[in-house]
């Protein structure tokens, strides 16, 4: 499996999570981790993702980038394998 993270920029809007997660799983990946920073005096929303899968992280990038309250999406960390027992 491949360890991919993601940092993405959203308008905070009470079903964006909801919206990412699901993209996130309709895709084939599994969330290993999440932290969302919300700053109070922003309309913006930082999340960081970390996601494992066999599949590019390139199809999750473009199916996150066509969300309507997504701004941006960087891949932070590509291509680290996971060793499974």
């Amino acid at each position: 499996m491949m360890q991919h993270q993601l940092a993405i920029q959203a308008r905070f809007c009470p079903e964006i999570l909801e919206r990412i997660l699901r993209v996130t799983r309709h895709r084939g990946f599994q969330v290993s981790a999440l932290n969302m920073d919300h700053a109070t005096d922003s309309d913006n929303v930082s999340i960081e993702l970390t996601v494992t899968s066999q599949r590019s992280v390139n199809l999750l990038f473009s199916q996150l980038m066509k969300l309507v309250d997504v701004a941006g999406v960087e891949i932070q960390h590509k291509e680290a394998q996971l060793i499974s027992a």
